[in-house]
């Protein structure tokens, strides 16, 4: 649930955030690929494979689909979700290191960056992308594009670790950027928290246009990921919300590391002012 919707910051980056074009035009590409692939008719996946390793159903499994189609340990699937299964990030698979049907043509462990640019519907791949869209460019601004674009990849891995680490016996695939996402807006909380955000804000029946503080929204909407992720740790309710908190938290450490020297972080700033030493 999203309480408070973004709809521009008012901090002027004064670069071309060149990564962040590339990071949208990567997600764009792969989201208009999988609308591509069939997503009715069935294919199969050797589900005796996945029951064997985890003793659990395969990722997309519905048990009145099987009784209709299935065929002993052919287990039908949609073509699209078989895509999803074969390059989203699948925890039981990826910790234990077995690459079941259907199978990568390249090292599992890659998944982690396949998964990050695949999106399971237009709601969630244009709600990422407006995040993105948003608070890269000041972001990206404050480190450099190469820099930015590593930095990107690196909160999605810390996004996809503390989820993994929750729920490290799921079969359900994980995809799409927002752990990554969630690490830029990590970020931009310690860089610029007094940076002003036009948010919309439901109050009652009506919605309202509302000016807030930077480190308001973002600490909110972390606390809003915390509480639901402490709510479904089992993940049943099909959003990684410890993938959420893990990028912001990777995000928040990492940019010390990535931004450029003479950028200080306005949460810095203020902890000097608040508690640095006073003349006598």
């Amino acid at each position: 649930m999203q309480l408070m919707i973004p709809l521009r910051d008012y901090r002027v980056s004064g670069r071309r955030p060149w990564a962040t074009y590339v990071l949208l035009a990567l997600n764009a590409l792969a989201f208009i690929y999988t609308l591509t692939i069939p997503d009715a008719g069935y294919v199969f996946v050797d589900g005796c494979a996945w029951r064997d390793a985890f003793r659990q159903s395969p990722p997309g499994f519905n048990y009145r689909t099987y009784r209709l189609y299935g065929r002993g340990c052919e287990y039908p699937v949609t073509p699209r979700d078989r895509f999803y299964i074969q390059y989203g990030l699948v925890p039981a698979e990826f910790l234990s290191g077995k690459d079941l049907d259907p199978t990568v043509t390249f090292p599992i462990w890659l998944t982690l960056f396949t998964s990050m640019f695949l999106h399971a519907g237009w709601l969630h791949f244009l709600g990422n992308m407006w995040y993105l869209w948003i608070f890269g460019d000041n972001v990206e601004a404050a480190m450099g594009s190469a820099r930015f674009f590593l930095f990107y990849l690196l909160c999605g891995v810390g996004a996809a670790g503390l989820q993994m680490a929750v729920s490290g016996r799921s079969t359900v695939p994980m995809v799409g950027a927002s752990g990554a996402i969630s690490g830029v807006m990590g970020a931009y909380f310690l860089l610029y928290p007094w940076s002003r955000i036009l948010t919309l804000v439901p109050i009652w029946f009506f919605l309202q246009l509302v000016e807030v503080p930077a480190f308001v929204f973002l600490g909110l909407w972390f606390l809003l990921q915390f509480f639901s992720g402490l709510v479904d740790l089992q993940g049943l309710g099909g959003t990684a919300w410890w993938a959420h908190i893990g990028g912001f938290l990777a995000g928040g450490l990492l940019v010390f590391l990535f931004k450029r020297r003479e950028v200080v972080p306005g949460a810095q700033l203020w902890w000097r002012h608040r508690f640095g030493r006073r003349p006598g």
